[in-house]
């Protein structure tokens, strides 16, 4: 018996945990950003380099995003659809 495991990127981990929370009223960056490097610890990709994925994936699947991750002190999250 072969098992094969296929390698995920981040870019399909970002966009596999957009199109699971379809559903909800939005995605939270901050969520998402947590779940990834929860499934990638080794993950090398910066938060904001993964809030633009998680962005992009979420324009493409049309999911409203809220850009809560606070980047700079008193930085107000931002919520998109």
């Amino acid at each position: 018996m072969t098992n094969t495991f296929h390698t995920v990127t981040v870019e399909r981990a970002a966009e596999a945990y957009v199109l699971s929370r379809g559903k909800a009223r939005f995605l939270s960056i901050a969520q998402a950003i947590r779940a990834i490097r929860t499934l990638m610890p080794a993950c090398k990709a910066t938060d904001h380099e993964l809030e633009e994925m998680l962005a992009e994936a979420c324009i493409a699947h049309g999911v409203p995003v809220a850009f809560d991750v606070t980047t700079a002190v008193g930085a107000e999250p931002r919520l998109h659809s």
